[in-house]
């Protein structure tokens, strides 16, 4: 693939071009909801994740600040014992709303009925990964505007076709990345388009958790748990499409472990990849200011939990980028000691961490100056200037609230720019996703970016790289270097000069 030579100019662009959704202050395209218009919310999908999204518009509501749920949808009949005694499930969920059970209008089991209210004007989609994308785009067609849990789609073309729903519907749309709510990011994203830590080359976080019992295993089954109280049909999807002859999931028998643990199985979400590597790698992207990448790998294995699951429990991404850049993502469910999320510069670099003084945590970045000499440095060896830490963050706990604040502003203002846009959504899926059919066919990706799909890569990638290497200062040799932009900040030490090919036996340097 013929790609284009990439410098720091080119990677500064790209950061700024990432600003938009990190920006706190909303941009009005013209309103649609007064200020004191009542929003009126459903939530489809009433599982573990959406009563902490129920949380949140209940105290909003009791705060008078002008949003009220208005319809409850989910498969199960639900379980009140289920979720801390919050409940789970459809009439659980409805009473904590302060809606009637009975009322079949408001309370179902069919998310289309609740589209199809006036009184809707937000939706809430917490559904397994397989239903995001074809209730994203119904959504839109009915002009609702949509808070959808990460990830985004299940699949690369879904999320694509999400992105343009929402924008020929000109609806809102948030995904619930709520670290996207950090007003840390913000001050990071600006210190790197300052140049702040220099030529910005690695990005790098992590998920790790262990549990006895294995990732999503957690999730309890009951006897209650059948096709009585389950429309198994209805959550598999298997006669809804988002593309022509495309089932949302293959029919299958009941299966209430597939149902209740759904994340460990391919046909209905991504494992690690697509439901926890999503969260940190679109807080990294629009940290660093880049969005596809330019070439993806997926490595791992299911090295331990074996207990039926398609997904592995030890999986890694390493995304490398046109603007001379990489990011990696790694996770095990089988040991919780995590590495540390750091953003690398030449001349710095910033550590994701917290502080505690007494009783209190404090959430920032660590600017730590590197050492440039004219031998390898060691990371013990004292920086030239000193570091310092940069508070002002919020821990992902935290962030739920005021995720849906600003995206309850931006409806209101009918601005598409939320702090977690599904264009932003799209490109950090896109790079675990193609993570996952790394893994899963053993090849490299290239990101085919006029056709938004990824295809198999090939040696040009690094070809790209030595040509621009061995181009010793001439830039205009080299394909889509911008003429004249030095790119290389390397000061070659004396004794370089003696480099070169010896022609009929002279010595390039003159010795």
């Amino acid at each position: 693939m013929a790609r284009k030579g990439i410098n720091r100019r080119g990677f500064l662009q790209s950061a700024a071009a990432g600003t938009a959704a990190l920006s706190l202050a909303a941009r009005s395209y013209g309103r649609v909801l007064g200020a004191n218009d009542r929003i009126g919310i459903a939530f489809l999908g009433v599982g573990g994740r959406a009563q902490q999204h129920i949380d949140v518009i209940l105290d909003l509501q009791k705060e008078n600040k002008g949003v009220v749920p208005v319809g409850v949808c989910d498969v199960w009949d639900g379980d009140a014992k289920l979720g801390s005694g919050k409940g789970r499930g459809l009439y659980p969920s409805a009473k904590r709303c302060g809606l009637d059970p009975d009322d079949k209008t408001h309370v179902t089991k069919d998310y289309r009925r609740l589209l199809d209210l006036k009184e809707v004007d937000v939706v809430c989609i917490s559904t397994p990964d397989h239903w995001h994308a074809k209730m994203c785009i119904d959504a839109a067609e009915r002009k609702k505007h949509i808070y959808c849990e990460k990830p985004m789609t299940k699949t690369i073309e879904e999320a694509h076709a999400v992105v343009d729903a929402a924008r020929k519907y000109n609806v809102v749309m948030t995904v619930g990345v709520q670290w996207m709510a950090d007003p840390l990011l913000p001050k990071v994203n600006e210190m790197i388009r300052n140049g702040d830590i220099g030529h910005v080359c690695q990005g790098q976080t992590s998920y790790y958790r262990n549990s006895l019992v294995g990732q999503w295993r957690y999730y309890p089954l009951t006897k209650e748990m059948t096709p009585k109280t389950i429309d198994w049909d209805m959550w598999l999807g298997h006669q809804f499409s988002v593309f022509p002859g495309v089932p949302l999931a293959e029919k299958r028998p009941f299966d209430r472990a597939v149902w209740a643990q759904w994340r460990c199985y391919w046909d209905f979400g991504g494992g690690m990849f697509t439901d926890l590597f999503v969260h940190r790698t679109t807080r990294l992207i629009a940290a660093m200011g880049v969005r596809y990448p330019a070439r993806v790998v997926g490595a791992g294995g299911i090295y331990l939990e074996y207990d039926g699951r398609d997904v592995p429990d030890v999986a890694t991404v390493v995304a490398d980028y046109e603007e001379g850049c990489q990011v990696i993502i790694t996770a095990t469910m089988i040991n919780d000691y995590p590495i540390e999320e750091v953003i690398r510069g030449r001349t710095a670099t910033l550590r994701f961490t917290q502080r505690r003084e007494g009783n209190k945590t404090e959430y920032g970045v660590d600017f730590l100056p590197q050492t440039i000499a004219n031998r390898p440095t060691r990371t013990q060896e004292k920086p030239q200037t000193e570091s310092r830490f940069i508070g002002g963050g919020i821990s992902e706990g935290d962030a739920t609230r005021p995720l849906w604040e600003n995206f309850l502003e931006c409806c209101r203002m009918n601005n598409r720019e939320t702090l977690s846009t599904p264009e932003l959504g799209a490109a950090a899926f896109t790079t675990v996703a193609m993570g996952v059919q790394s893994y899963r066919t053993g090849q490299v990706l290239f990101w085919d970016k006029e056709h938004r799909r990824a295809v198999p890569g090939n040696g040009s990638w690094a070809a790209q790289w030595e040509r621009r290497s061995k181009a010793r200062g001439k830039p205009n040799q080299i394909i889509g270097w911008r003429g004249g932009d030095r790119g290389s900040t390397l000061e070659p030490p004396e004794y370089q000069k003696l480099e070169g090919p010896w022609i009929d036996g002279k010595d390039p340097a003159g010795a």
